[in-house]
């Protein structure tokens, strides 16, 4: 039987089922906690890493996101990318506290109007400059926080011989856009 988590808009579903252990839940144990910490939307753990998955779904007409100025959700906004940046390093604390140790990967799932591979690779590399891998590079200690970043659209994610283990999919009776 699937293990579903649902997305925000209630139009996709993550299949957790493969994994040896999964959250959706950290927003809830932050906001039960009373403690002001952003939270990466899905923690899927298989034998090798932890992925902290970030989703946004921008185009949809149920999607609740930043946009700018123009009415338009651009992810690459000063805002919209600190928000993202933060759930990472947010994040980690639940992790640390639950004594998961094994390698982080933080993966932005991205679907957004005008999106495209491009604004994917863009997005990637603005994001390693602003997550910690100079410092753990800088530190040289062994120890690291973040093993890999990446940006990809949900059918990259689908396609990809790790992530696509945890497929996302459209749920039944939704029409999205």
């Amino acid at each position: 039987m699937d293990k579903i988590f649902i997305d925000e808009n209630g139009e996709y579903g993550l299949d957790y089922s493969a994994a040896v252990w999964a959250s959706d839940q950290m927003h809830q144990i932050y906001h039960d906690a009373k403690v002001p910490l952003s939270d990466a939307d899905f923690v899927l753990e298989n034998v090798d890493v932890i992925m902290m998955v970030e989703y946004k779904n921008a185009d949809t007409k149920k999607a609740k996101v930043f946009r700018d100025m123009t009415g338009s959700f651009n992810p690459m906004d000063d805002r919209k990318f600190a928000s993202v940046v933060r759930k990472f390093y947010d994040s980690y604390h639940y992790l640390y506290l639950l004594g998961k140790d094994k390698p982080v990967q933080y993966i932005y799932v991205i679907e957004a109007p005008n999106g495209d591979s491009t604004m994917r690779r863009r997005l990637r590399d603005r994001l390693k400059t602003q997550l910690p891998f100079a410092l753990q590079k800088d530190l040289d200690i062994g120890r690291q926080m973040i093993d890999k970043v990446d940006v990809v659209s949900i059918a990259e994610w689908n396609e990809n011989s790790t992530y696509g283990k945890y497929p996302f999919r459209k749920l039944q009776g939704q029409t999205g856009k």
